[in-house]
């Protein structure tokens, strides 16, 4: 399964109980999406550069509607010329197959528009 494989799933809500991702199962996601950094088995990030701040403030309006459909929300950073978006499940504080799902599709988000 690869990010495109990802990108056609869609989240599940997490009602908390459950372990976050770890170890190989975390490795296994990952891997599935190269360009996301994970930051101490605890979220997920990556940057996306734009020419320009409306650009950027495009994307991040367009992910707004993405996350809303997805009821899955990822906190995001607008500055001139990037967007920094951070994604984990905040009910159990760390990462779930969810949010790669998420990230799949702001990916594919950002890519449909370039």
């Amino acid at each position: 399964m690869g990010g495109s494989e990802l990108a056609s799933r869609h989240c599940v809500p997490c009602r908390g109980g459950i372990p976050p991702l770890t170890g190989e199962a975390l490795e296994r996601l990952k891997w599935q999406l190269p360009d996301w950094r994970v930051v101490d088995e605890h979220h997920i990030e990556k940057f996306f550069l734009f020419p320009d701040f409306k650009t950027g403030l495009d994307f991040v309006n367009r992910v707004g509607v993405l996350a809303e459909a997805e009821g899955h929300h990822p906190d995001l950073c607008l500055a001139w010329g990037r967007v920094q978006a951070i994604i984990y499940t905040h009910k159990i504080n760390g990462l779930t197959e969810s949010d790669f799902i998420l990230a799949a599709k702001i990916d594919q988000a950002f890519f449909q528009q370039s």
